[in-house]
């Protein structure tokens, strides 16, 4: 037996929906690799690389073209964090990266990108309707993880507003696409990323100083 073909088979069965492999493993690490964002540790991009990988595997197996397309620029843009954030290390006292709130211009950036990406992936996925089942709601996801990723590798607090976002439409997408695990772990994202949020903002007001010794 292959790696694809025991990624894509079964590995359990939850609530009558059925858990395949590439699905748990794949949202399992990205799990953790959020988990790793939230302590500013270099090793969430390494984490997202690998997730990405493994998601491609599972989107392919529930025949959603346009989740493994997501997958592949997910992976390209998990190689830029790493990069940003290897050489932005030490930009903060206990030696990781520095977070912050965006600037105005930023945020319209981010807004802009996220409208823009928005039409131009839907109007695609409406054009070629074997890429998405849903071409509208996987496009808002599609790019809202990708202007999260971004700014996250710039160290935005915005990050965590951009994956709150996704999540609202993530979940009801995944249980509908027959990806339960994924539905499961988007609700655990949710908690995720509000504890990530306030950590992350608390940073951008507190002295360096009274973080030391704080996760990193």
């Amino acid at each position: 037996m292959s790696a694809l073909t025991w990624l894509g088979g079964e590995a359990f069965t939850a609530f009558g929906q059925r858990i395949i492999w590439s699905d748990m493993l794949g949202n399992t690490i990205g799990l953790a690799a959020l988990a790793l964002g939230w302590r500013r540790s270099i090793l969430t991009w390494p984490a997202q690389l690998l997730s990405g990988v493994v998601l491609v595997a599972a989107y392919a197996s529930a025949q959603l073209s346009g989740g493994v397309g997501k997958q592949l620029l997910v992976i390209a843009v998990a190689l830029w964090g790493w990069r940003q954030w290897h050489l932005g290390r030490g930009q903060a006292q206990d030696g990781s990266i520095a977070v912050r709130f965006a600037t105005w211009r930023e945020r319209g950036l981010l807004l802009a990108g996220a409208v823009l990406g928005t039409l131009a992936v839907g109007g695609l996925f409406t054009l070629y309707p074997s890429l998405s089942w849903s071409p509208w709601a996987d496009a808002y996801i599609f790019v809202g993880t990708l202007v999260a990723m971004v700014a996250q590798a710039r160290g935005l607090v915005e990050f965590w507003f951009a994956w709150l976002l996704v999540d609202v439409v993530g979940v009801p997408l995944a249980f509908s696409s027959g990806l339960a695990f994924s539905g499961l772990v988007y609700v655990v994202y949710f908690a995720l990323v509000l504890w990530g949020m306030r950590d992350w903002w608390l940073r951008t007001r507190t002295p360096a100083q009274a973080l030391e010794g704080a996760p990193a």
